[in-house]
């Protein structure tokens, strides 16, 4: 299944929920799709969706997921990373009224020079990039939590 997870900011993401509609009915994309759409005005024909999930919702969906597309926001590419989820994530764009400047292009630049993400930068690169995702090599999440608990408490000693 592939969840699609917009965020909740107060901007729409019609671009996005709208190719992911024209690649259903073409036969693109043969998975379930479910889709947190936000504040989104467009309403998905071909998979379902709910404007906004709460905190369990959100982990059950997630959990049922092996794909994940997202925007370009660090807690939710972060929360998906983690938990080994294959991630495509898409930039909200101010030209498109999706955000009020570009520095999702950044972060998800970051993402992708580590090969934790998949990117689309132009939504037409949607199909090519679900499609190939399973052949893609993608790294594996490691946390370093411990490592820094570690270097603390030595600190501290």
């Amino acid at each position: 299944m592939i969840f699609v997870t917009v965020g909740s900011q107060k901007f729409q993401f019609n671009r996005l929920l709208r190719e992911l509609d024209v690649l259903v009915e073409k036969n693109s994309i043969k998975e379930n799709i479910f889709a947190q759409t936000g504040y989104s005005d467009y309403k998905p024909k071909n998979y379902r969706f709910k404007n906004f999930l709460d905190r369990d919702e959100f982990k059950e969906i997630m959990e049922m997921s092996n794909k994940v597309i997202t925007h370009g926001g660090t807690g939710a590419i972060v929360n998906a990373v983690k938990q080994g989820k294959k991630v495509i994530a898409i930039p909200r764009l101010k030209e498109y009224g999706e955000h009020v400047d570009n520095h999702q292009l950044q972060i998800i630049g970051e993402f992708e020079k580590m090969k934790f993400i998949d990117v689309v930068k132009e939504i037409d690169e949607l199909e090519n990039v679900i499609e190939n995702i399973e052949n893609h090599e993608l790294k594996d999440y490691i946390s370093n939590t411990d490592a820094i608990i570690e270097s603390i408490d030595d600190f501290i000693r």
